[in-house]
């Protein structure tokens, strides 16, 4: 062998030794950000806490726009700005936001998948209901596990702003800067160890953000989904409109109810439209799963490109999972997901 083909071959070794220092450089600095998002969260029901306790002579209108102020800030725009920071985002983007969030050159046949994306999360959402109907059913009652998988219903409320704040989080700020920290920011950190390894990362901490074991799962659903869409478009601008229109459903719902309650009477034409538009939502979700279920075998077919083959997919993800701040991640989400089911368990 010559002395060319060593150096070469120890080049490629060095090489890839120093990918696989990235990655892991990579996996600690998602760990970190994941963790100043939970204690951001936590900040913030603490801070919503004082606020409740000195808004004595505060209107209610008041109230619901600072607390709305303090969730965005608190839950959005700090953990964005320190995982941008951490991960140099913004000057990697700079000049670049109108690629980032091009529009992809067939638009209408993106948004089209919205009927299969609304599926086939909804579809997980309905099999969660399901295993909790049967725990609750055939293990005596109400446990631990049936009040984990119960779904986190926002109550209706008789303060309009309140209302229109929440829908404005929900189909404004949680889209776009949910959608920026995991698409964007999370998924292009991952994206030079494969696209796959991306997608599948990036929905497992989109789906940890929501708090709750319910929604873990069809929040990770519709994770993969939009990371699949952001992969094929190459934009955020897909996502960020698929989630608000995802979201909205639900904040439609949560404006009629709070119509009724503010109302404060049997409306007629108000209690019609809200059951049109329940009914309407099932026959959505139900259209949804069956075009999911049809478009299964192109899916199936559809290669997403992998830009690192030195290291299997299960060894990328022992990797990931392994790194300190991950754990220590992890350990903060179990705690904020499954803490009662834990301290239920102990207490017994």
């Amino acid at each position: 062998m010559s002395i060319d083909s060593n150096e070469s071959t120890n080049n490629a070794g060095q090489n890839d030794e120093s990918k696989l220092r990235d990655f892991k450089v990579v996996c600690a600095k998602l760990g970190f950000s994941m963790c100043v998002f939970f204690i951001c969260r936590l900040a913030a029901g603490w801070v919503s806490l004082l606020l409740g306790s000195v808004a004595g002579g505060m209107s209610d209108a008041v109230f619901s726009i600072l607390h709305s102020v303090i969730l965005i800030l608190f839950v959005y725009v700090i953990p964005v700005l320190f995982s941008a920071g951490i991960f140099r985002s913004f000057s990697s983007y700079k000049g670049k936001y109108r690629i980032l969030y091009k529009k992809p050159k067939r638009l209408a046949r993106a948004l089209g998948t919205f009927p299969a994306t609304f599926g086939f999360g909804h579809g997980i959402a309905l099999l969660t209901l399901l295993v909790s109907f049967l725990v609750t059913r055939y293990l005596g009652g109400e446990t631990y596990i049936a009040d984990l998988l119960r779904p986190t219903v926002i109550e209706p409320s008789t303060d309009i702003t309140g209302v229109l704040a929440m829908f404005f989080m929900l189909v404004v700020a949680a889209p776009v800067f949910e959608e920026f920290l995991t698409r964007g920011v999370m998924f292009d950190a991952l994206k030079p160890y494969g696209n796959g390894f991306a997608i599948l990362i990036s929905a497992l901490l989109f789906a940890l953000m929501h708090g709750s074991l319910y929604m873990l799962f069809y929040t990770f659903a519709y994770g993969l989904a939009l990371g699949y869409i952001r992969y094929a478009t190459g934009s955020l601008f897909t996502v960020t409109i698929l989630h608000a229109i995802v979201n909205s459903i639900g904040a439609g719902t949560l404006l009629l109810m709070s119509l009724v309650e503010i109302t404060n009477e049997e409306s007629r034409l108000i209690n019609t439209i809200n059951f049109i538009y329940i009914v309407a939502v099932l026959i959505l979700i139900v259209v949804g799963i069956i075009v999911f279920i049809s478009k299964i075998p192109a899916i199936r077919k559809y290669k997403i490109e992998n830009t690192w083959t030195d290291i299997g997919a299960w060894k990328k993800t022992a990797w990931f999972f392994v790194s300190v701040p991950v754990i220590i991640m992890m350990v903060l989400a179990i705690n904020d997901i499954t803490g009662n089911l834990l301290l239920g368990l102990l207490v017994r």
